[in-house]
């Protein structure tokens, strides 16, 4: 079962849990150091992190049907990936160590297990108890008025996370400095500097110049953008070949296990593999029990979660594994679990330090160019895979064009053409 958001609803949700997050943590700190902080990575009163992972409980929990242990798992599973991701994202964006020190934002701090394990509480009894309040409030205001106010805010938080993103990047301690001591008539450096002004004030660590006696500079160094868009072009690629043989060796025939239109590539697998990279750092001198339990907790939640997104997204099942003993709602199960928890020790004891080695051996300048011509094929042939199913979706119901697109998409990719292409895809 799948509950129907519009993407105005689920905007509004964004906007709604990411401001009572935010409020939270303001009035935490502020009784705290006892004066206002504005706590959150942005300069409006949004605390993203809680709002994003509320719009992913509120189309996966109702598919659980009232089941309040699973729900809970996959709340707490939900609340790390997003807290840890978050975590990963300023470390990556920030060329300063003072987020990380300072450790003001609720969401970016290294807490404890019984600490994400009160979270997923908090949030489950919000979305039993206050969720349906809220919900119920929101339907009695005008659906016009709601649309125009959530359209302008979400222009206005992602020129504010543009804005922040900027500063952090480009600011330097000694240029910015001199930059706020001159007057100046420019918008863009008005906004930079007093982006700056709040950092520096909440954050004193970030006044602190960059480090710049690294040495030569390495490709890929770290858990980096260019070396996650290799770990995903591989997964995917290696992900996508395994289920082929897989299924081969099961139905005795060649499937094709592809989630784009092009290509040899498994999305699910890819993006599945970035995850399990940044959430299992912490966990790489652990024991294997550790990784595997970790493993078999993310992985058994993130392909729930792809299911449920697909359906929601695409009105489209691509795996259903209703007939299989100990399955989830038919959108995972316990053996493919244990699968995903082998995979995770096999990956971070074996597979995963190899391929970092060997991506950073990688010539710098031919590694840039090689990593953006991956980013823009894969976006490209995203775009077009998504076009292509949501009018495969639509085409049942509305079988002529109405558009240019459509047209183009009706006479390149038909019914028949997409379902030979995945003969497992189901319409829900």
């Amino acid at each position: 079962m799948t509950v129907s958001h519009s993407m105005a609803d689920l905007l509004c949700c964004l906007l709604l849990y990411s401001f009572l997050g935010w409020a939270a943590e303001m009035g935490y700190f502020t009784i705290k150091n006892k004066r206002f902080v504005n706590s959150g990575f942005l300069d409006l009163p949004f605390a993203l992190p809680y709002g994003i992972a509320a719009v992913l409980l509120i189309t996966a929990l109702p598919t659980l049907q009232h089941n309040i242990p699973l729900q809970y798992v996959l709340t707490f599973v939900v609340v790390g990936m997003v807290w840890t991701l978050s975590e990963h994202f300023i470390k990556r964006v920030s060329r300063h160590n003072a987020f990380e020190r300072e450790h003001r934002l609720m969401f970016y701090n290294n807490r404890s297990i019984g600490y994400h394990l009160l979270l997923a509480a908090i949030y489950l009894v919000i979305y039993l108890v206050v969720h349906p309040i809220l919900m119920a409030v929101m339907l009695l205001l005008p659906a016009l008025l709601v649309k125009i106010t959530v359209a302008v805010l979400m222009i206005l938080v992602a020129a504010d996370f543009l804005g922040v993103c900027y500063t952090i990047r480009t600011s330097h301690v000694s240029k910015t400095g001199a930059a706020m001591q001159r007057r100046t008539i420019r918008l863009l450096d008005k906004a930079t500097a007093a982006i700056w002004k709040r950092l520096q004030k909440e954050y004193p660590g970030i006044r602190e110049p960059l480090d710049l006696t690294k040495p030569q500079y390495v490709f890929a160094e770290g858990l980096c953008f260019d070396k996650l868009v290799w770990v995903f072009l591989a997964s995917s690629f290696l992900g996508a070949l395994i289920e082929m043989v897989y299924c081969y060796s099961i139905d005795g025939f060649w499937m094709n296990r592809s989630s784009l239109l092009y290509g040899t590539f498994s999305v699910v697998w890819g993006f599945g593999a970035v995850i399990l990279t940044i959430m299992l750092q912490k966990l790489k001198g652990k024991s294997v029990f550790w990784i595997f339990a970790a493993g078999f907790l993310i992985g058994g939640s993130y392909e729930y979660l792809c299911s449920v997104m697909s359906e929601i997204v695409f009105g489209t099942v691509f795996w259903d594994y209703s007939n299989m003993p100990l399955n989830i709602g038919g959108r995972t199960n316990v053996l493919y679990c244990v699968a995903w928890g082998i995979l995770a020790v096999i990956w971070m004891k074996g597979i995963y330090p190899v391929m970092d080695r060997s991506i950073e051996k990688i010539p710098t300048l031919l590694g840039e160019c090689i990593t953006w011509a991956i980013v823009v094929v894969i976006f490209c042939d995203g775009v077009l895979t998504a076009g292509a199913m949501m009018r495969y979706t639509d085409r049942q119901t509305s079988p002529e064009p109405q558009t240019v697109i459509e047209e183009f998409l009706d006479s390149n990719y038909d019914d028949a053409w997409m379902e030979q292409r995945w003969p497992n895809m189901k319409l829900t």
